[in-house]
């Protein structure tokens, strides 16, 4: 087992290598200038000197990328061009907002594409198997930011049930936090939904047709315990890789839901930083998230490891 979690990290530690030096490049090959968009056009070539001097854009490229990468390790994110202010002082609260967002995305998402998976595989070839079929389906082929437009008509604009932008912090107004987040949460959650749905009844599918199943179900055991202690859990290992790669489409949707539905994460604040080149923002903003993906999925290779014990075996 330590042989397998020393190549995962190892893969995990490549993995945001890669992402830097991608992010880092791609930015610096934007045309524009970041100093120009900050300044606009009346400012004058001093003015552009000095402030390109004072947050290190005059220095070569490759020593801009080993300063930012330092500065890290040692917990400083750098200077933001649009904000003015250090990038350490803006990330905390734009994190918290958007796992306020994500979390529950997750859970929601995680127990009703389970709970219609397992309703689907146990009513195979009926009409419960072929409507969940359905929504599955259109859940995967739709595009999440038109099912978000269609939301905020029906349930804002039209049955002015539930708000259509905003965000309050859950420690301010619980109540009112909850409401503004149903409509972010449902929408973000939909296309993991249909993708753990379709998974988890392809999976119990397997595992009911097996011998073990049909032994237990001959020793009179309940319906429902040979579900859910049985084949349930012999068919998750395939159900929890599936989770660790939603936990990255979930993150990555939150740069639509917090735009469409004006949520002041970590999504908008990339939007808002892309739109001005400010370099240090994009930057640090998609290595958390990188970082935060790369976590996720390193703990579901150690779950699937212990779950699965052939995986570290082969490795």
């Amino acid at each position: 087992m330590g042989k397998f979690l020393i190549k995962r990290l190892g893969q995990s530690l490549g993995v945001l290598f890669i992402v830097t030096v991608l992010v880092f490049g791609v930015l610096h090959l934007m045309p524009g200038d970041p100093i120009q968009i900050y300044l606009g056009e009346t400012a004058t070539p001093e003015q552009i000197e000095i402030y390109t001097r004072e947050f290190g854009l005059d220095r070569p490229v490759f020593i801009q990328y080993i300063r930012w990468i330092g500065g890290l390790f040692q917990g400083n994110m750098g200077m933001s061009i649009v904000f003015r202010v250090p990038v350490v002082d803006i990330i905390p609260q734009r994190i918290r907002t958007t796992l306020t967002l994500t979390i529950p995305a997750f859970v929601f998402a995680t127990i009703t594409g389970i709970f219609l998976g397992v309703a689907a595989a146990k009513n195979r070839n009926r009409f419960i198997d072929s409507a969940i079929s359905v929504f599955a389906n259109l859940g995967i082929a739709t595009p999440t930011f038109w099912i978000g437009m269609i939301v905020v008509y029906i349930f804002s604009l039209r049955l002015n049930i539930l708000p259509v932008q905003g965000f309050v912090p859950l420690t301010e107004n619980f109540g009112e936090s909850v409401r503004r987040l149903v409509l972010p949460v449902f929408v973000l959650s939909l296309g993991q939904i249909a993708s753990i749905t379709r998974q988890t009844r392809s999976a119990m599918l397997e595992v009911i047709s097996q011998d073990y199943i049909r032994t237990a179900r001959s020793k009179g055991l309940k319906e429902g315990n040979i579900t859910f202690f049985h084949a349930l859990r012999n068919a998750m290992i395939p159900i929890v890789t599936l989770l660790g790669g939603s936990v990255g489409r979930l993150v990555g949707g939150t740069v639509i839901m917090e735009n469409l539905f004006v949520i002041p994460g970590m999504g908008s604040l990339m939007i808002t930083a892309i739109n001005n080149k400010d370099y240090m923002v994009v930057q640090n903003v998609v290595f958390i998230m990188a970082l935060f993906i790369v976590i996720c999925n390193l703990i579901v290779d150690i779950l699937y490891g212990y779950v699965d014990p052939r995986i570290r075996v082969e490795e």
